[in-house]
């Protein structure tokens, strides 16, 4: 027998008592545990709750079976002693029948439904057929006000649905013609723009064109130019041509007297000057820089300046001795940017031949020398001292040119002064750069 079956054929006095009880029990719940249809109830007294949402209250109990378990837990509470009874399963006595069968059919323990068909059986025998369909009228009753409660309720809620919607619906509206609008803006916006494009393109245009004009005006104006330069230029070479043909038949007509002259009078060639009909006595031989600062220090920057003044003069100069002595903490590849740099703005405009010597006899390859323009860099080849290789330059120099090397090394010093060549100290270098 399920509990659909039993419920919907309760005894009346079953049915009266479990209503009464489940709406004194229904008063002892929380609201949030009462079903929407009863809240309003649950607020009534017992009696006139019962009297008025009877019928919902029994058809919530049908239906509801997580409500009808919250109930019993208080119906446990109201009647302890016939709950008790009732789960310990003894016999149902005669009085108090209904009110077991009412408290079986709310608390559900095992074996109610026998306690509800014992009742059931009895009072089956003293109704009669007019009080069955009276008791089916009411059930009918009952679940046709629960029906019309339930349709109350669906119907209040789709209410609120429908305003919900109907608010949405006016918001998306709104929404809609605020999108419309911005969208005619940026439609006019994308116009505007197109003719602004439309109009700088015009003008543009209108640029290009005056500005091919002006360039086909100025090359026409050009070729105009270059025609009346060349006609100008070859009239000016025509007239120079004319000028030198005049002044070299002039100096051929000169020369051609001048040796008939000669030739008249028989003059001999003259070999002796004035100068030479004086008795004295000639000097000894000298180079070129041998009489150069005669009163000056090797040491003394005047005296380099002096002997760079000479025409055609080369300088030689010993790389590692200047810049170790000038800047001796500084890294080698720093030093020979620093004295290649400087000495080229000591050379610079004075038309002297440069050439810097670093010692390369340990190294596999020549470092990389950035050299000013006019400026030699070189390096002694693997195994050889910078010193041969200075040697080596000024012995390879003709007789009578002046060569000045700056080195302090005394020994280098000596030996290019006996091949001709006039050494300077490091030191007059250094002070003429101005460290």
């Amino acid at each position: 027998m399920t509990d659909a079956a039993v419920g919907g054929a309760l005894p009346p006095d079953v049915h009266k008592k479990m209503v009464a009880l489940a709406a004194q029990a229904l008063g002892m719940m929380p609201p949030e545990q009462v079903p929407p249809a009863l809240r309003r109830a649950a607020a009534f007294a017992p009696a006139r709750r019962a009297k008025l949402a009877g019928s919902q209250l029994a058809a919530a109990l049908e239906s509801d079976e997580e409500f009808r378990t919250r109930l019993a837990v208080h119906v446990k509470a109201l009647v302890p002693q016939l709950v008790s009874a009732v789960e310990q399963g003894p016999p149902v006595p005669s009085v108090g029948a209904v009110d077991t069968a009412a408290a079986a059919y709310l608390v559900r323990p095992a074996g109610w439904e026998g306690v509800v068909e014992s009742v059931r059986n009895a009072d089956r025998g003293r109704r009669d057929p007019a009080e069955e369909s009276s008791d089916k009228v009411q059930r009918l009753t009952a679940a046709l006000s629960n029906a019309r409660t339930e349709v109350k309720v669906v119907r209040e809620r789709l209410r609120h649905q429908l305003d919900s919607v109907k608010a949405d619906n006016a918001q998306l509206r709104r929404t809609l013609g605020t999108v419309r609008q911005q969208l005619r803006s940026v439609e006019a916006a994308a116009a505007n723009a197109d003719q602004l494009v439309q109009d700088a393109r015009r003008d543009a245009m209108a640029a290009t064109r005056a500005a091919e004009a002006e360039t086909r005006r100025l090359r026409s104006r050009i070729t105009e130019l270059e025609g009346q330069l060349a006609a100008s230029r070859r009239a000016n070479r025509d007239a120079r041509d004319s000028e030198t043909m005049r002044l070299r038949l002039l100096l051929d007509t000169l020369v051609g007297a001048a040796a008939g002259l000669r030739r008249e009078l028989a003059l001999a060639p003259a070999d002796v000057l004035p100068a030479d009909t004086v008795a004295a006595v000639e000097p000894a031989t000298a180079t070129a820089t041998g009489n150069v600062g005669r009163g000056l220090l090797d040491d003394d920057p005047t005296l380099l300046r002096h002997l760079l003044e000479l025409p055609r003069v080369h300088l030689i100069v010993d790389g590692y001795n200047v810049s170790k002595s000038a800047w001796p903490s500084t890294p080698l590849d720093q030093q020979r940017a620093r004295l290649t740099s400087r000495v080229a703005a000591l050379v610079a405009g004075k038309r002297v031949e440069t050439t810097l010597v670093f010692d390369g006899a340990e190294l596999l390859d020549p470092p990389s020398v950035t050299a000013p323009r006019g400026i030699r860099v070189r390096f002694s080849p693997a195994g050889v001292i910078a010193d041969d290789l200075i040697r080596d330059l000024v012995a390879n120099e003709p007789a009578g040119r002046p060569v000045v090397v700056v080195s302090s090394d005394r020994e280098l010093a000596q030996s290019v002064a006996d091949r001709g060549a006039r050494a300077v100290a490091s030191s007059a270098l250094i002070g003429a750069l101005g460290r």
